[in-house]
């Protein structure tokens, strides 16, 4: 790999740390904050939820946002957005004003996570696309884990606000890095922009992830909870039947035709819905039933991290070998099985008997992510590599949501704290394993860069070979 397409890569996995690593970060801190602000429990789920809300439902506009505007704009205006806010929230002490300042790192957030991985297929030739979406995907699984590491240490020495500093100086290093190392030039074509689809997929998939995060808090029967549902059911009914009607769609509904682009999708939301599950549960395991401090457990998971980030690089070579077929249903197995091992755990557990199940969980989140992520970015003409990452990232988004929520419920109707993290796991396990078999079944023995292009006038969708735009993002 070339010197200055290695820069390129470095400066956009930088980038999407910055977005990830906030996802999960402010957890860890989340005590030292109510203490110093009063917030209510309300106030605090919010404060935390508003960022995933915001940033899940604006994934595919921000996406065909980078593909008209040009993606390093749009990466640039978004690191503005997550770092200005940032910067804003180190200094404010009233709930309301941290809420808002998290909704705003999360428009900024959308902003950027598509554009990172847009940018890498469009500047990357074939022999050396895989391995920079490998360490990509290492760099989107790996850096949630390290963000809680990293939140750990700092609120060993200074308060909450730490935090949002390291957002700001995260987002200040990899708007630098864009500038000097990402070139403004495109060559491709750029879609029209579809201002009625955007809002309609914004507004569905926000109702969609409203009601997922709060069916735990107030019942899933609850009637605001359904109806978020329904909602967001209806809306993104409305966007499908606007999207077939469409000659320039911004995302084609048929693409869900082509086996890879669902197997990829779907195995993403798979992913995370365990991943994200694992993190909430996991954090409450480690500190309330084998009683590490908050820096212990992020020193305890560390090694998924590292793992996840430092093998993906390898898995492209295992996919030459024997098929993403064969790989990605694998990885999902076997993070099942480092879910299970967890499980037997109990609540007197050694660290080295933990340790074990980690490292299964990791390498299977190595395994499945990259063929995933290459599946759904392979889909689509260079042109719709932002919408194809949008695609990824919502899919990533909305299931880990939805793992929160739904492993969250379980480890919350446990007899014991322990009875319910086991429940949770095994949750989680049996999950990953459905997963597995439904994406063995639908994923494609081969799939060719750009199966899919946009409509034409004559209606008819038609593949295409479309390559790289180039060195422009």
């Amino acid at each position: 790999m070339p010197a200055h397409r290695r820069r390129i890569l470095i400066s956009m996995c930088l980038a999407l740390a910055t977005v990830v690593s906030a996802v999960a970060s402010l957890n860890v801190a989340l005590p030292d904050l109510a203490r110093a602000t009063g917030a209510t429990p309300t106030q605090l789920q919010w404060i935390v939820d508003g960022y995933a809300l915001v940033f899940a439902g604006l994934l595919l506009p921000a996406g065909a946002l980078g593909d008209r505007l040009g993606r390093r704009r749009v990466l640039l205006a978004g690191l503005a957005v997550f770092g200005g806010a940032a910067l804003v929230a180190i200094f404010v002490t009233d709930p309301g004003q941290l809420i808002a300042a998290r909704v705003a790192m999360g428009l900024g957030a959308a902003l950027i996570m598509p554009t990172t991985l847009s940018i890498i297929t469009s500047v990357f030739p074939t022999d050396e696309r895989e391995r920079a979406v490998a360490a990509w995907a290492g760099v989107a699984g790996g850096s949630g884990l390290l963000g809680l590491l990293v939140s750990g240490v700092l609120l060993e020495w200074f308060d909450w606000s730490s935090v949002f500093a390291t957002n700001v100086v995260l987002a200040v290093l990899a708007a630098t890095a864009t500038l000097i190392n990402v070139r403004d030039a495109e060559t491709h074509e750029r879609p029209a922009l579809d201002p009625v689809g955007a809002a309609l997929s914004a507004l569905g998939l926000s109702a969609l992830v409203w009601g997922v995060i709060e069916g735990p808090q107030r019942g899933w029967t609850d009637g605001l909870v359904l109806g978020g549902f329904a909602g967001g059911a209806l809306l993104l009914s409305a966007f499908v039947s606007w999207e077939l009607r469409r000659e320039q769609p911004m995302l084609d509904p048929r693409l869900f035709a082509l086996r890879g682009f669902a197997a990829g999708s779907l195995s993403i939301f798979v992913q995370f819905f365990a991943l994200f599950g694992f993190m909430f549960v996991v954090m409450q395991y480690l500190q309330f039933v084998l009683g590490y401090t908050p820096l212990e457990a992020g020193f305890a998971l560390a090694p998924v991290a590292v793992v996840m980030i430092g093998l993906s690089q390898r898995v492209p070579a295992l996919v030459h070998r024997f098929g993403a077929r064969a790989v990605a249903p694998t990885g999902l197995a076997t993070m099942a099985a480092g879910f299970a091992l967890l499980a037997t755990a109990g609540a007197e557990a050694s660290y080295w008997r933990l340790l074990v199940g980690l490292l299964v969980l990791a390498i299977g989140m190595a395994l499945a992510t990259t063929p995933a992520t290459s599946a759904i970015v392979d889909a689509l003409p260079a042109e719709k590599q932002g919408v194809a990452s949008a695609v990824n990232d919502a899919s990533r988004e909305v299931g880990g949501a939805l793992g929160i929520a739904v492993l969250g419920s379980v480890l919350t109707e446990g007899a014991t704290r322990a009875d319910g993290v086991t429940a949770a796991l095994l949750t989680g396990a049996g999950v990953l394993l459905l997963g597995a078999v439904a994406v063995a079944l639908r994923a494609p023995s081969a799939q060719r860069r750009g199966a899919y292009a946009s409509r034409s006038g004559s209606g008819r969708s038609s593949p295409t070979g479309a390559q790289p735009s180039g060195p422009g993002a």
